[in-house]
């Protein structure tokens, strides 16, 4: 077959990332054995899994684009022993997850749901026993202070709130920066999470961080699901040390039901909040983009794996 063969792992839009390509790729959305054997690259979605096995497969793979910024589901210790990139689009998403926070923020906070079934059931006078909630004059914590928490920042910053944030990777600027999680717990109206799961984040939020959140507290996770220990979670709902829990990320995932999702203070969404239509257009854009960049020699715009061999995969 002449020119290049892209694979797609999983629904990517043909039409989107075809003319970045270019005329000299087939893009094959749904490869069998025999297109795997000859592609030189691949875009991945979040819930496909590229590991030895698929490596094994791909013989010829010079790059993987993954749609996001995860690479849970992505053997990149193999990809790198192979000389093999594997592209994430850290920019196409940010802005909508940061929207997702405050859209969870305020629907908890305003009470939607309550208010709601207030109105549905008839129940008008009692309007009065359902405090409403401010977001001007409260404090966002943000937890992880990169693309998508120095969205959120200024997002609530419009809503008239203070921003204060933790991040044990990359310290935020002085004026926002706090340097204990617990002391930003303390602080907080909204507690909303953002830094990456590894073994020390992993239930970061337990049952020694929600001691310390200030009562009526709302928590918000649109970052990693195993961010959150979710028994620890539901007693803070129970003794009201926490008002509002918003969650668009699970573990495992597809999410397994939890008590905690019968609690009428929690609000779920299924792991879109990033997967807007403008979103998923410039993360397969910016997928696409990063496989021509490899297929023409050119380094792409962001890796998860920053150590590998430019040489072999361009050899």
């Amino acid at each position: 077959m002449d020119g290049h063969v892209v694979v797609a792992l999983g629904p990517v839009d043909p039409d989107t990332v075809g003319h970045i390509l270019g005329d000299r790729v087939t893009f094959v959305t749904h490869p069998t054995p025999d297109d795997l054997a000859v592609a030189e690259g691949a875009i991945v979605r979040a819930d496909r899994i590229v590991d030895e096995d698929f490596l094994v497969r791909a013989p010829r793979l010079r790059v993987i684009a993954r749609t996001g910024v995860g690479v849970d589901l992505v053997d990149v210790a193999a990809a790198t022993a192979r000389g093999i990139p594997v592209v994430i689009t850290p920019q196409s998403g940010s802005r909508a997850v940061a929207e997702g926070v405050l859209a969870m923020t305020l629907h908890l906070v305003k009470r939607l749901r309550p208010l709601t079934d207030l109105v549905r059931e008839g129940r008008w006078a009692e309007r009065n026993a359902l405090p409403v909630g401010d977001l001007d004059g409260a404090t966002m914590g943000i937890v992880g202070h990169g693309r998508i928490g120095r969205r959120v920042g200024e997002l609530a910053s419009a809503f008239g709130m203070r921003t204060l944030a933790y991040d044990p990777y990359s310290p935020p600027p002085p004026d926002v920066a706090c340097a204990d999680l617990g002391e930003l717990a303390e602080a907080s109206d909204v507690l909303t999470l953002h830094v990456p799961l590894t073994e020390s984040t992993h239930h970061l939020v337990g049952e020694d961080l929600l001691s310390r959140v200030k009562p009526g507290t709302i928590l918000v996770n649109c970052g990693r699901g195993g961010l959150l220990d979710p028994d620890a979670t539901l007693i803070a709902l129970e003794l009201g040390r926490l008002a509002g829990v918003g969650l668009d990320v699970f573990d495992p995932e597809p999410a397994v039901h939890h008590p905690l999702f019968d609690h009428p203070d929690v609000v779920l969404t299924p792991h879109l909040m990033g997967m807007t239509s403008r979103a998923m257009t410039l993360t397969f854009v910016d997928a696409a983009r990063g496989v021509a960049d490899v297929l023409a020699g050119r380094p792409p715009a962001a890796v998860a794996n920053p150590d590998w061999n430019h040489r072999k995969a361009t050899a």
